[in-house]
């Protein structure tokens, strides 16, 4: 029988390029896998992180097979971002992608008794071939998910096959309450003495169907009458088990966890389930947690799914990569709908052997996780035109898109499109449900723009379901006020953005879906944002998961079905003036709001109650009830806020428009759009404009203004805005960006002749 053998203990690990060791090196650091050498200066905030290649080594003795003639496999859970696997100093198997399981046979390269030497070397170095090439996230290195070995006899389900399970389950429900099950698996080097056992046993363990075909062809469908559907509320999984026999004995067994279920969904109804409308409702997720990097624990992935459960949420994007076997599990279990993607993400790499990659690694995605019932979407790419877009780029798409109904004739495909992609163009129509990635608010024009613009793709394009991928904006717990403004990173702002866009949302059940960017913060190297360094800071939660900002509450007001009351504002506790706003956010018809003790007023609401109080000087107590339940903070009554509570950017933008434009000399407001031939404007892409050193601090200083980025080549998020026009993005900044101050940095750029 199979036998797998967890080799995450007991490696020795070298962070420079030490090269291939004959022997176990004991003077390498002594580690246990998940690892990542990123862990520390993914997220610090230096503004760069270690992209290089490293070692692994450990020992282990060949297993046996007591059925002889066995075959021995190394399988390595993901490895950021290439790996070389060599066992007794030769090379195994080389594979490109950071986020997918592979495996090695190194059976003709271990001894027959004693120990081998295991070594593996790992690359988080960019290369032109290899996906993800330029993101707003850190691209972590090192054996960050864990390496087994495993041992089968000659004869066993398949494992060179993309990493998959050699075994595919496909549930499909029937008129009457039945069921079928078509099953299918691959076993190498059958004869004519082996078949293929399968068995179907309900949530309880008890089988109810079974069938048994010849190993050369194991297709087959079973059928369970009265079959119970896997949903979002009631997420019931049958166990299938396939078992390869050989006479009287069984050589080899496989088995997965699967759901009944049947979705789809509709440009007007959006997305149905079992035959039901539910809208999807939920957030994306990021592999990361603080300075453990993404090197994490099943029990770090299952406290992640269940945090986004108590949230209310129905839906996960998993972004922007394959994601843990151990979190696809975790959301089988708990009944979320998943939108599963490869890293095809920003600009299209240039090297033709980059599509190759992404066919690879699409093909592992969904092998590597066919049996997942949770997983109802395959992403294809995620704001690819920000590097731009060619007849190539599109027919890429069409062929990814292809390979996805090819592999998987079940699922749906989708895609996340950058906000600029047009309403009109040759992007839309490609995959089955469409979704735009868009921060109205944040990033470009007001919160309230979201509304009207989905407004008008759905009466442009009636018949595309459409969807929202992204949206969100940072929130720092570190700043309050009371008059919350974009881009000032307050806590506050970030709540009153998702109190919009959650009622949006709700007002709008026709879109098949939308998630939050993003559930946590995350590690982003390149960041320099909102005082804090090294991070996305868009999460509801901190990325320690220690702290659930204020707006984690907004939703669960929408979203959760358990009754809950939450006082916001517990962080923002010390506050100035005769009166201060306290917001409440709870799922009951009606709020009471006590001040020590006693009652200020009670009102009805939908989601969000909005009170007004005089606090008394010193400390109050301010509690909120809904029914039987209680939420309470203690606010303090001072003369003047910290100073802490406000960044200070913040304060220097409060001056005026004018102290802006004097970081960047005198400029003129009224300057008239001219693109004279020879010289630099808004219309040259970041990477033709930082040929010139005048022209790049121009640029810098303006995308430092307005974004808030670090933009400049080797630092900040160059890599993926290098091939942006400095028009786009200043677009980008919306209001942030003052009257004529296009205008003006076109003017000073158009002085400076092209060289």
């Amino acid at each position: 029988m199979r036998n797998l053998i967890n080799l995450n203990r007991g490696w020795r690990f070298i962070k420079e390029d030490a090269g291939l060791p004959e022997h176990l090196p004991e003077s390498w650091e002594k580690v246990d896998l998940p690892h990542s050498w990123n862990a520390i200066d993914g997220q610090d905030g230096n503004g760069s992180y270690a992209r290089q290649k490293c070692w692994y080594a450990r020992s282990f003795e060949t297993p046996g097979q007591p059925l002889g003639g066995g075959r021995v496999y190394v399988e390595v859970l993901a490895a950021g971002q290439q790996a070389s696997v060599y066992v007794n100093g030769r090379e195994a198997v080389y594979h490109e992608g950071g986020y997918s399981a592979f495996r090695a046979d190194v059976t003709d390269l271990c001894k027959e008794d004693g120990e081998n030497l295991l070594v593996i070397a790992c690359s988080n170095e960019s290369k032109s071939n290899v996906y993800p090439q330029a993101a707003d996230f850190t691209f972590y290195g090192g054996l960050y998910r864990g390496v087994n070995l495993i041992s089968v006899p000659e004869v066993h389900f398949d494992l060179d096959y993309y990493g998959g399970p050699g075994f595919q389950v496909t549930p499909k429900t029937c008129v009457g309450g039945g069921a079928t099950f078509e099953c299918a698996s691959w076993v190498a080097n059958p004869d004519e003495n082996f078949t293929v056992m399968y068995s179907v046993k309900d949530a309880g363990g008890r089988e109810v169907a079974a069938a048994v075909r010849p190993a050369d062809d194991t297709k087959v469908t079973l059928y369970v009458a009265d079959a119970v559907r896997w949903d979002i509320d009631n997420p019931y999984l049958y166990t299938v088990t396939a078992t390869l026999l050989r006479r009287n004995e069984a050589w080899d067994e496989v088995s997965a966890r699967v759901g009944v279920r049947s979705f789809s969904c509709d440009p007007e109804k959006g997305f149905i389930i079992n035959g039901v409308k539910v809208p999807l409702r939920g957030v994306s997720r990021h592999q990361d947690r603080m300075y453990k990097g993404n090197a994490l624990t099943k029990e770090d992935h299952y406290e992640d799914a269940r945090l986004i459960k108590e949230l209310g949420a129905n839906t996960i994007r998993l972004a922007h990569y394959q994601h843990s076997q151990d979190f696809y599990d975790a959301c089988d279990e708990l009944g979320f709908i998943i939108w599963a993607e490869i890293p095809f993400i920003s600009v299209m790499s240039k090297d033709p052997a980059a599509h190759e990659n992404c066919i690879s690694q699409m093909k592992e995605l969904i092998i590597q996780n066919y049996n997942h019932p949770s997983i109802c979407f395959w992403g294809i790419s995620n704001e690819i035109l920000i590097g731009g877009i060619s007849d190539k780029l599109v027919e890429n798409h069409k062929e990814l898109n292809a390979l996805c109904k090819e592999l998987d004739k079940t699922r749906l495909t989708t895609i996340a499109h950058v906000t600029m992609t047009p309403v009109d163009g040759p992007m839309h129509g490609i995959t089955d449900v469409e979704s735009y990635n868009h921060y109205f608010g944040w990033y470009g024009g007001k919160m309230e723009d979201n509304g009207p613009w989905l407004d008008n793709f759905h009466k442009v394009h009636p018949e595309i379901c459409l969807g929202v991928s992204e949206y969100g904006c940072e929130g720092v717990i570190t700043y309050h006020g009371p008059n919350p403004a974009c881009k000032d990173y307050s806590e506050e702002y970030q709540a009153l953005y998702h109190e919009h866009l959650a009622k949006v949302f709700d007002e709008r059940p026709w879109l098949w879906s939308t998630h939050v960017w993003n559930m946590f913060d995350f590690g982003c190297a390149a960041r320099d944002e909102g005082g804090v360094r090294g991070r996305n800071n868009k999460g509801l939660m901190t990325i320690d998961r220690k702290t659930k900002k204020d707006s984690y509450f907004v939703y669960q007001a929408y979203w959760s079905k358990k009754p809950m009351v939450h006082v916001s504002g517990r962080r923002y506790a010390q506050r100035a003036g005769e009166t201060t706003e306290i917001r409440v956010y709870s799922n009951q018809p009606e709020v009471a709001l006590y001040l020590n003790g006693k009652l200020v007023e009670e009102k009805s609401a939908d989601k969000v109650f909005v009170f007004t109080v005089a606090l008394n000087d010193g400390f109050n107590v301010v509690t909120a009830a809904a029914g039987d339940l209680r939420d309470s903070i203690t606010l303090e009554k001072v003369e003047k806020e910290p100073s802490i509570y406000v960044l200070p950017e913040v304060n220097e933008r409060a001056e005026g428009v004018a102290n802006w434009f004097k970081l960047v000399g005198d400029l003129d407001l009224k300057a008239p759009m001219q693109f004279p031939e020879g010289k630099y404007s808004i219309r040259d892409t970041a990477e033709e404009i930082s040929k010139s050193p005048e022209a790049l601090e121009i640029l810098t200083n303006a995308m430092r203004l307005t974004l808030n980025m670090r933009v400049a080549p080797g630092e900040g998020m160059w890599d993926m805005m290098k091939s942006m026009t400095l028009e786009k993005a200043l677009e980008m900044g919306g209001t942030m960006v003052p009257e004529g101050f296009a205008e003006s940095i076109n003017a000073k750029l158009t002085e400076i002749d092209k060289k």
